[in-house]
C-alpha cells in the first residue's frame, strides 16, 4: 500500500511538473525580455555597420526592445567573435560576413572559439559585392583585356586586396590563371584606393561600397563584381562569369549569428522575423544605395552559403599552398 501511494506521489508531481512547463512560456514566444546587443567586426559606416543598423531599427520596432549596436573592429573579426562567445548571453547576436566560420579556420592555427558550435548561423540579410577596379591609366576596360595585359607583362602589374574574402579571391584568380602580379598590403585599405585612382598601383580587390563614388567620377574603372548576379548599385558591371571569368566568382553575404547551443525555436523565431522586416522596400533601396541586396531565406540557405564559402576558401588554400600561422 506504502508503495502504491510513493508510485500516486510521484505520477501527480510529475504531472504537476508536465503542467508548469506546458503552461510556463518559451524562451521563444518571450524573447527578448530586455535590449538586444548585436556585435559587428566592422567599424562605423562600413558596409556591415550600415546593414546591421538597417535591420537592427526595424527589428527593435518588431521586438518592442532596443537593438544595439557595437563595433568590434580589427583582427580578421577575432576581436568581435571574442567578445560575442565570451558574453554568454541570450541577449548578445553577432552580425558578421563569413570569414569567422569560413576563412580564420584556414588562416589561424589556433582560435579562441570552435567555428562549428560557438556561431551559429540564423539567417542571412543581404549579398555584400565584391569588385575587381583597376586605374584608368592602365587602359583596361575588362577583365579578359587585364589578364592578356598581364600575361604580356608578367611581374609588371601592381594590385591590392581588402584582407579576407577579396584578398584570397584575387590571390587565387591569379594563381590558377598563372599569372604574375606584385601584391602590395596595406593596414589600412584607405590610401590603396586613393592609390589606384591615381595610378600608384594597377589593380584593387574590394567591396564594392568604397569604389561607388570612384567609379562614378570617373577615378577608377570597375571591370566586374564577383558576385552571381549584378550590383543594383551598377547594374552595367558585369558579373566575373558573365566576363569569361567564373573561377573569380565568390559568394559573399552577411548574416545574423547566436549563441552555442541556442534553442532551435527561438533560432526559428528571429530568422522568421528578419525575413519579415527585410520585406520593407525602402530597406532594400538603402541597401542598393551602399552596394548591397537583400537576401533573406531559410536558416538551411544560409548554412548552405558557408558551407559553398568555406568550400571555396579551402581551394584556394591548397592552390595557394598556404599554412595556418
Amino acid at each position: 500500500m506504502q508503495k502504491l501511494k510513493s508510485i500516486v506521489a510521484i505520477g501527480v508531481v510529475g504531472l504537476v511538473a508536465a503542467i508548469m512547463i506546458a503552461a510556463a512560456p518559451s524562451l521563444a514566444a518571450s524573447w527578448p525580455e530586455r535590449p538586444v546587443r548585436v556585435i559587428v567586426p566592422l567599424g562605423p559606416g562600413s558596409a556591415t555597420d550600415v546593414t546591421a543598423r538597417l535591420y537592427a531599427e526595424r527589428l527593435a520596432v518588431r521586438w518592442g526592445e532596443p537593438v544595439v549596436i557595437e563595433n568590434r573592429p580589427g583582427a580578421d573579426a577575432l576581436l568581435a567573435v571574442a567578445a560575442f562567445v565570451a558574453a554568454r548571453d541570450q541577449h548578445t547576436l553577432l552580425f558578421s560576413f563569413g570569414g569567422p566560420v569560413t576563412i580564420n579556420p584556414f588562416i589561424h592555427a589556433t582560435l579562441s572559439y570552435d567555428p562549428q558550435r560557438d556561431l551559429v548561423p540564423i539567417v542571412s540579410a543581404s549579398d555584400s559585392f565584391l569588385a575587381v577596379a583597376v586605374s584608368p591609366s592602365l587602359n583596361i576596360n575588362t577583365l579578359d583585356e587585364l589578364v592578356k595585359h598581364a600575361k604580356a607583362e608578367p611581374g609588371k602589374l601592381v594590385w591590392a586586396g581588402t584582407a579576407g574574402l577579396p584578398e584570397f579571391d584575387f590571390a587565387g584568380f591569379l594563381k590558377s590563371d598563372g599569372l604574375d602580379m606584385v601584391e602590395v598590403t596595406y593596414r589600412d585599405f584607405n590610401p590603396a584606393l586613393q592609390d589606384v585612382a591615381e595610378g600608384r598601383i594597377n589593380i584593387v580587390s574590394t567591396a564594392l561600397v568604397p569604389l561607388l563614388p570612384l567609379a562614378r567620377s570617373g577615378k577608377i574603372r570597375i571591370l566586374a563584381v564577383t558576385n552571381r548576379t549584378r550590383s543594383p548599385a551598377m547594374p552595367e558591371i558585369p558579373t566575373a562569369e558573365e566576363a569569361g571569368f567564373p573561377e573569380l566568382d565568390v559568394y559573399s553575404f552577411q548574416g545574423f549569428f547566436g549563441w552555442r547551443d541556442m534553442p532551435t525555436e527561438l533560432r526559428d523565431r528571429i530568422a522568421a522575423d528578419v525575413r519579415a522586416v527585410a520585406d520593407d522596400p525602402a530597406l532594400g533601396q538603402r541597401l542598393n544605395a551602399i552596394g548591397q541586396a537583400v537576401r533573406v531565406g531559410t536558416t538551411e540557405d544560409f548554412v548552405a552559403m558557408i558551407d559553398e564559402q568555406r568550400s571555396k576558401i579551402a581551394g584556394i588554400v591548397k592552390v595557394l599552398g598556404l599554412k595556418p600561422q
